[in-house]
């Protein structure tokens, strides 16, 4: 009572007593209370919502308030932070404001409050609080000056009384009033700042009431803008990846976390309240994952790289040796017609000799153009009708040679005949490479049979054998050029790995 005395004669413009004066105390106190608060300009008494309702001032008390207000903050459930307060609390019909805005309400002029669904406004300020979430205020704390045990000037009663001097600093300012003692109440909230010191009540709402009287209201951000910068956040560290490697690209994502961390900071400066989580998790988790996504892909395609550089090079090492053997013919039928005087037959025999050395080369040549060709789809097709049975049968006799000296068999089974438009020297080629695979891995004395149908306007040949077969992930991969699988390379039969991919480009 002396120091609300003590107050009273200092002049503040409102006092809030953040103090629960629902029961009676001494006589002689209660009178001498009660008669400081009639003396009070603007006084702002509190009141606490219970299980059973409302715990107000005393009827004496309340009489001499120029309104009541709840006490209610609203820490975190995750992690009991204090980070925003209840402009309102409801018992049944009967509410309360909180006594910052009350206080606010009354330093401004004491006008009414007035209300729609999504907001508040007082004394000419607009508050975004949503009436589905209890009236939220977002509070916004100050740092303290070094030294200073609050960031809000504070002096205690017991000052007051010893030197009333102090009064001055209280003229004309809104005062709130309560217990500070860390061990004298049970009000106490962790804050942003708290540094495991928890905060008084008292200050929490009078930095709710700081935070009203500067305009500095905090809107949180919406869910919608949140996930779009997310999504932002994924598709940047995603891109980086896909277009960058090496340090440019861990420097991107780098600073592409940086901004992450900050973003929250930039948002509240805007005087908007971004999660800090969502921004930073998902940079870290993008980040990180594209990292690693790109560090297994660039290993797997040079891993395929090597492998298929391995094949390049065993393709031109076979194509080399295949062609030093008509070359070293062909050099040297030249230089025994050149240095000596041969028969006419010997002669002739020499010179068909160099003629067929030259044809298997030409066409060895022909062959790794032409797969190049069509890869690049240069190669000019032909257009014309030709007939099956005929192509077959020039395929057969050109492969009969190399099949009779393994005494592998070659007939026709179930056989349509039909007639076809298309490159007809193309079409040989490939399906007298299918036969001439079909031979060369076949053992001795085996049987292969050549099967056609028409079937819905589509043309089927098949060609069947006894020969070493493949596995089906070896299946996926016959048509990659230089490609030949282990039992293939295992066999010791020469080959570049060239023709199937000759063949695919062929038919498709």
């Amino acid at each position: 009572a002396a120091g609300l005395e003590a107050l009273a004669d200092a002049g503040p413009k409102v006092v809030v007593v953040d103090l629960i004066l629902a029961d009676e105390g001494a006589p002689e106190q209660d009178a001498r209370l009660e008669a400081a608060f009639a003396r009070t300009p603007n006084l702002v008494l509190a009141a606490d919502l219970i299980p059973s309702g409302w715990e107000d001032p005393l009827p004496r008390f309340r009489r001499h308030a120029a309104a009541v207000g709840h006490v209610h903050a609203d820490p975190d459930p995750y992690d009991n932070v204090t980070r925003r307060i209840p402009l309102e609390k409801a018992a049944g019909p009967d509410r309360r404001w909180a006594i910052s805005l009350e206080a606010f309400r009354l330093a401004r002029g004491g006008g009414s409050i007035t209300e729609s669904p999504d907001h508040i406004e007082v004394a000419g300020l607009s508050i975004p609080a949503p009436r589905r979430e209890a009236r939220p205020l977002y509070l916004h704390y100050f740092r303290n000056e070094p030294g200073a045990s609050s960031a809000i000037p504070t002096i205690s009663i017991a000052q007051l009384l010893a030197d009333p001097a102090l009064g001055r600093c209280l003229a004309g300012r809104v005062v709130f009033v309560g217990v500070t003692a860390q061990s004298a109440a049970d009000d106490r909230h962790m804050t942003p700042y708290s540094a495991g010191r928890p905060m008084p009540g008292v200050e929490i709402h009078a930095t709710a009431f700081e935070t009203l009287a500067r305009g500095l209201i905090l809107t949180p951000a919406k869910d919608s803008t949140v996930f779009l910068i997310c999504l932002a956040i994924a598709a940047l560290a995603g891109l980086t990846f896909a277009f960058r490697s090496g340090w440019p690209a861990y420097a991107a994502g780098g600073a592409l976390i940086a901004a992450a961390h900050l973003m929250p900071y930039l948002f509240f400066r805007e005087a908007v309240i971004f999660p800090y989580a969502a921004p930073v998790s998902t940079a870290w988790l993008c980040v990180v994952g594209a990292a690693t996504y790109q560090h297994f892909v660039v290993r797997r395609r040079l891993a395929e790289s090597e492998t298929a550089r391995s094949r390049y090079q065993q393709a031109i090492h076979f194509v080399t040796h295949e062609m030093r053997s008509p070359l070293t013919a062909i050099q040297g039928s030249s230089e025994l017609m050149g240095r000596y005087n041969l028969p006419e037959e010997k002669s002739k025999q020499l010179a068909q000799m160099i003629n067929a050395e030259s044809k298997r080369l030409a066409r060895m040549i022909q062959t790794f153009l032409d797969v190049e060709r069509l890869t690049e789809g240069e190669m000019q097709l032909k257009r014309e009708p030709f007939l099956v049975s005929r192509l077959i049968d020039a395929c057969l006799e050109r492969v009969r040679p190399l099949a009779e000296r393994k005494r592998i068999r070659l007939k026709l089974g179930d056989f349509d005949d039909a007639t076809l438009t298309g490159d007809q020297e193309l079409m040989e080629y490939a399906v007298y490479n299918l036969l001439n695979n079909a031979v060369k891995y076949s053992p001795e004395e085996t049987e292969i049979t050549v099967f056609t149908r028409l079937d819905d306007g589509a043309f089927r040949l098949s060609v069947k054998d006894q020969g070493i077969g493949m596995s089906e992930k070896e299946l996926k991969n016959i048509f990659r050029k230089f490609y030949r699988t282990k039992k293939a390379e295992a066999s010791g039969v020469a080959g570049t790995g060239i023709g199937l991919s000759i063949v695919e480009q062929i038919v498709t």
